[in-house]
C-alpha cells in the first residue's frame, strides 16, 4: 500500500514537473517573438501590395507591376522623414495624368461629399479617381534604412515630419494634376467652416498656383454647405483666392447645399456645364 501511494505521488511530481517546463518553454517562445516583434523581425503588418495591384488592375492600360516597381522607388530604403516629392519622379514620368479639359475638379475638406458627388455624376474626375490617387487613397506606407520592404506600420504622420513618403506623393500627384487642368475646373469647398481657403491646405498651397491662363480659362468655387450656413461667397478667405490666382483667369463662386449637389449629379452629362 505504502508503495502504491509512493508511486502515486512521484507520478503527480513528474506531470506538475512537465507542466512547468511546457509552460516555462511557452514564456520564452512569447517573449522572443515579442522581441522579434519590436525590432522589426517578426510578424509583419498586412501588406501594401495587394491592395495597390487590385486597385491598380481596375485601370485598363497599364502594366501595374512596374507601376508598383516604380513607386517603390520613391522611399523603399530611406529614411521615412527623408523622401521629398522629386522621390516620385519616375513614377511621375511612368504614369503620366491624361488630362481631360472642363473636367477636373478639386477639393478641400470636402472629401466624401465631393466623392459622393462625382461617383453618381460623370460630370468632374478628381485626382483620387485618376490611377495614381486611386491605388492610394487613404492608405498609408514607407521604407526603412537598410530594408527594401513597405511598411504600414509604425510611419510617419502627415504633420510628423514635412518629407515623408506620404505626404511627399500627394504634394507631387496634386502638382502634376492640377499642371493637368485646361479649359473650366472646378473647386469643391466647405461653406460650413470659417476658412473654406485655409493657406495650409493642398489646394491652396499647391494646386492653385498652378493654373495658368491660357491653359485654364476659368475657376468656378462650388462652396458646399448644409442649409443656411454663415459661409458665404463673400468670405474674406475666398476673397485671398482670388488674389492668389491668375489675373486673366474668369472666377465665379456658387453657394451650393449638399441636396443641390445631389440633384445635380442626377443630371445627363450634357449639363455639365449647367449643374449649378
Amino acid at each position: 500500500m505504502e508503495r502504491g501511494v509512493t508511486r502515486s505521488a512521484e507520478k503527480r511530481r513528474r506531470r506538475r514537473r512537465l507542466f512547468l517546463g511546457a509552460f516555462a518553454l511557452l514564456l520564452v517562445v512569447v517573449v522572443i517573438l515579442a522581441v522579434l516583434y519590436v525590432v522589426g523581425v517578426g510578424p509583419k503588418e498586412p501588406a501594401l501590395k495587394p491592395t495597390f495591384m487590385e486597385r491598380c488592375e481596375a485601370f485598363k492600360g497599364y502594366e501595374c507591376e512596374d507601376v508598383w516597381n516604380a513607386f517603390q522607388l520613391g522611399y523603399v530604403g530611406k529614411d521615412p522623414c527623408g523622401v521629398t516629392h522629386e522621390a516620385y519622379d519616375p513614377l511621375m514620368v511612368g504614369v503620366p495624368f491624361r488630362s481631360t479639359c472642363n473636367r477636373l475638379m478639386f477639393w478641400s475638406k470636402t472629401k466624401d461629399v465631393v466623392h459622393n458627388f462625382t461617383k453618381e455624376s460623370s460630370c468632374y474626375v478628381t485626382v483620387e479617381e485618376t490611377l495614381l490617387g486611386s491605388v492610394l487613397d487613404g492608405l498609408t506606407w514607407c521604407g526603412k534604412e537598410g530594408s527594401n520592404e513597405t511598411f504600414t506600420t509604425g510611419c510617419p504622420g502627415w504633420t510628423d515630419c514635412e518629407n515623408n513618403p506620404v505626404r511627399s506623393f500627394w504634394n507631387r500627384v496634386s502638382a502634376d494634376f492640377a499642371d493637368s487642368a485646361c479649359g473650366d475646373v472646378a473647386a469643391m469647398l466647405n461653406g460650413s467652416i470659417a476658412t473654406p481657403f485655409h493657406p495650409d491646405s493642398v489646394f491652396a498651397s499647391n494646386e492653385v498656383k498652378r493654373f495658368h491662363f491660357p491653359r485654364v480659362k476659368r475657376l468656378q468655387v462650388v462652396l458646399v454647405s448644409q442649409e443656411n450656413s454663415a459661409t458665404n461667397c463673400t468670405n474674406a478667405s475666398l476673397k485671398n483666392l482670388q488674389k492668389e490666382l491668375d489675373p486673366k483667369i474668369s472666377y465665379e463662386c456658387r453657394e451650393v447645399t449638399e441636396a443641390d449637389l445631389h440633384d445635380c449629379s442626377a443630371r445627363p452629362k450634357e449639363f455639365c456645364g449647367n449643374c449649378w
